[in-house]
């Protein structure tokens, strides 16, 4: 099976990110990548993939959150044929715990506790979609750090800091 040129653009942009610390070239590659799929009106595998790795680069919390938001409602509208055609490993379900601890993340960062807390249990929920792989493990050691994170505090922990 051949691979899905935008994907692969997407993961060239991804190494320039996470590889060689170049944020800012990613960021840029990933909205020419935007603008040549459509923006939210694309595939939805790009669409999902795309905003979930935009996320990444943005500057604040508030616009990391929004591509957050755009990648789940894309996940939302993937099929399993969708994600085998573009001969990606997971499944559909596979995707979810990573969209969910972003999210999860990104309301924590923003002070809304329980939204972070529902999106944590979603993550949680999904989890058994991933296999014993690095990939799996990454976000299984995501899920342990953010249950940590918002684990609810005692009174004193709270105050003594």
């Amino acid at each position: 099976m051949e691979a899905d040129p935008t994907l692969t653009r997407i993961g060239e942009a991804v190494a320039l990110h996470h590889g060689q610390g170049r944020r800012d070239d990613a960021r840029q590659l990933f909205t020419q990548i935007w603008t040549e799929i459509g923006g939210d009106r694309g595939d939805p595998l790009h669409v999902c993939v795309l905003a979930h790795a935009m996320a990444d680069v943005q500057d604040g919390v508030h616009d990391e959150l929004l591509w957050d938001l755009r990648a789940l409602t894309a996940a939302g509208a993937l099929t399993e044929d969708d994600v085998a055609r573009a001969g990606v490993p997971l499944t559909v379900a596979g995707l979810y715990p990573s969209l969910h601890l972003n999210l999860a993340d990104c309301y924590r960062r923003l002070g809304d506790l329980t939204t972070a807390r529902e999106h944590l249990a979603s993550a949680r929920d999904g989890i058994g979609a991933l296999g014993d792989d690095d990939y799996g493990r990454l976000i299984r050691t995501g899920l342990e750090r953010m249950t940590e994170q918002l684990a609810p505090r005692s009174f004193h922990d709270r105050h003594d800091r």
